[in-house]
């Protein structure tokens, strides 16, 4: 990367956030601190309001924008594809706002690159087994990502899995999930005095409150997702796959725990950090007598338990 262009590109970091490093612009960039330090000057001298604080980083003078950004091929071609992502992993309330954006990003491409995404756009599809949330009428997405962002408290209607009732929960909402082919909030429960993890799906209202609540009474959602795979309560297990079997497992073996597998003569040996023992082993069950349970012997006799019921219960008509 030239000087010219490395200029723009530290120009455009600079108005991406609300303040950079030297440090994180040196990592980016690849160049040595001098350089950075340098580069800023000639920023400042060209006439570009860069505000420095000692110890803290650097921030563009609030008001100052860049002229419309150009979009390389590549770049734009990028962008078509979270937008084809987008249609099918978010719901409608982030949809509408994605391809807005979009828009506005195709307007400023040249006329090359604008026919060159136009075509692509015509051959590329995300197919996918699943409609994100189906069964939930509502669009919850966006209003919770103002809730997290603004660290407000939602106050949600509420209908659990288990026992199919419906509450209302005050909830304090620290992240958003994407797991099993939904969204999921994460949040401290008032009502549960305890986090909660909350199926988008489920929602059968949400509501903004205009009151705050100290973030740093919560772990980030990075933290939280970390505590939960190094808790208690996740157990081990050891189950063997026939290899005819393993190429149908798919993405489903990491929805369901997956940690590694080791192959021997004619099976798979997989190994499975499990939270819900009866759930695993209905999933085990679908592969029938293409699967081996090496461990735990709770696990051992669940789906045993679980294949003599299934077996009653069709004998029965």
């Amino acid at each position: 990367m030239n000087r010219i262009d490395r200029l723009h590109a530290i120009l455009t970091h600079l108005q991406s956030k609300k303040k950079v490093t030297a440090q994180e612009m040196a990592d980016r960039f690849n160049i040595s601190l001098r350089t950075v330090y340098r580069d800023v000057k000639a920023l400042d001298e060209s006439g570009v309001p860069v505000i420095g604080e000692a110890g803290s980083g650097y921030t563009i003078m609030e008001g100052y924008r860049l002229p419309p950004v150009m979009f390389t091929q590549e770049e734009a071609s990028a962008l078509l594809l979270g937008a084809k992502l987008a249609e099918q992993f978010t719901d409608g309330s982030v949809k509408r706002h994605f391809h807005g954006a979009l828009f506005k990003i195709k307007a400023v491409l040249r006329s090359p690159d604008k026919e060159y995404v136009e075509s692509l756009t015509e051959h590329i599809e995300i197919v996918s087994r699943y409609t994100p949330d189906s069964d939930s009428p509502q669009q919850y997405l966006s209003l919770l990502q103002q809730a997290i962002v603004h660290k407000k408290l939602v106050q949600l209607h509420y209908r659990s899995n288990l026992k199919e009732e419906v509450t209302r929960r005050k909830v304090e909402p620290i992240g958003l999930l994407h797991y099993g082919s939904a969204w999921h909030l994460i949040g401290w429960c008032h009502l549960r005095n305890d986090y909660r993890d909350f199926r988008l799906s489920r929602m059968l209202g949400v509501v903004l409150e205009e009151i705050f609540f100290d973030p740093s009474a919560h772990p980030s959602i990075k933290e939280y997702i970390e505590r939960i795979r190094e808790g208690n309560d996740l157990r081990e297990a050891i189950v063997l796959f026939d290899k005819q079997v393993v190429k149908y497992l798919q993405e489903q073996k990491y929805l369901n725990g997956f940690v590694s597998e080791e192959v021997c003569e004619d099976r798979v040996r997989m190994k499975f950090l499990v939270s819900n023992l009866p759930y695993f082993s209905r999933w085990l069950l679908m592969y029938s007598d293409g699967v081996r349970i090496d461990s735990p012997d709770e696990l051992k006799t669940m789906a045993l338990e679980l294949a003599e019921k299934c077996s009653a219960h069709h004998r029965s008509y």
